[in-house]
């Protein structure tokens, strides 16, 4: 059994663990990450995770703007094996020719399930009760290639996206350990993905501006948890003839049964929160951060307020 020569291509915090990974069990020669970015409070141009923890390691690293622009040097890096974790950037087909046995992918779903840029997150707002992950060869379409390796895992309903990667990460560097030890043996698995795909698409802001006169309760609590990492999801909260826009930290569905108008304040309870009615149900306001403000209590900041039951509170201005 001898060790692969690989290449690792990642960005993020996520992905480092499985760039360790890759350096312990291979012949590790080079790290892509994207380019240095702004970063941070002061928005200095400063490196990804990945690239300080392979300089840590001394592993050579490349972080181009555009992927082609060190082709040529990656093409003169002999690799058996091209590793992708969270690398945020496409494969042309000249590069997924270069490595012998091709290029395998980490993805954060149980594929063709969530194919795109936010699988967990997309997981938790679209209601789905599983996940895992999925190791595949990367091919030129979207995250259709052929599966080496999936691992299941159920998603609790407690959940939300940062305790769901989580779990995620360690059962993913599981399930690239084993892939390693099965191509160090010689063993390549290519099974064609099977099923009806779904899409993942990446969040932006307006996705997080969330109303409850258009989404239902539990399409409302979902969308928060799967908000727990990314833009940061928000409710209109009007007063003084104007809407505040305040970020929703945790909620809890409530009964089915309310048929007020949505955005009404139906109680305010201790330890519960705000209960406010939705286009179909009503949800428990938990915790709720004004602008400029630390998250607190949402039951603290109606006080604070005059939120008072029979409100119609939480409904844009003009909505």
């Amino acid at each position: 059994m001898s060790k692969l020569n690989t290449i690792f291509f990642g960005t993020p915090e996520i992905a480092v663990p499985y760039l360790e990974l890759t350096h312990a069990q291979t012949h590790l020669q080079l790290a892509v990450t994207q380019a240095d970015k702004p970063r941070g409070r002061g928005m200095e141009i400063s490196p990804c995770a990945v690239k300080k923890r392979a300089q840590e390691l001394g592993i050579p690293v490349l972080s181009p703007v555009k992927l082609k622009d060190d082709f040529d040097k990656i093409a003169a890096t002999p690799f058996d094996l091209g590793i992708v974790v969270a690398y945020g950037k496409i494969f042309r087909p000249d590069f997924l020719a270069l490595p012998e046995l091709g290029l395998l992918n980490v993805h954060f779903s149980l594929l063709p399930q969530l194919r795109g840029a936010a699988p967990v997150q997309q997981a938790l707002i679209q209601g789905y009760t599983k996940t895992g992950i999925s190791i595949f060869w990367i091919r030129p379409g979207m995250d259709d290639g052929p599966l080496f390796l999936q691992k299941e895992i159920a998603i609790d309903p407690q959940d939300n996206a940062q305790t769901l990667f989580e779990k995620l990460i360690p059962l993913g560097i599981s399930a690239l350990q084993e892939v390693l030890t099965q191509l160090e043996n010689g063993n390549v698995i290519q099974t064609p993905q099977t099923g009806t795909p779904t899409l993942a698409p990446m969040l932006t802001k307006e996705d997080a501006l969330l109303r409850p006169d258009v989404l239902p309760a539990k399409d409302f609590h979902n969308r928060v948890r799967g908000l727990a990492c990314g833009p940061k999801p928000k409710i209109p909260f009007t007063h003084n003839n104007k809407t505040d826009w305040l970020t929703v930290g945790r909620t809890q569905p409530g009964p089915d049964t309310c048929t007020a108008q949505a955005g009404t304040v139906l109680a305010v309870e201790r330890g519960r929160g705000i209960l406010v009615q939705c286009k179909k149900g009503c949800i428990w306001l938990c915790q709720l951060q004004p602008a400029g403000k630390k998250m607190m209590a949402a039951e603290d900041f109606a006080h604070g307020h005059n939120v008072t039951q029979g409100q119609l509170a939480f409904k844009e201005q003009n909505g």
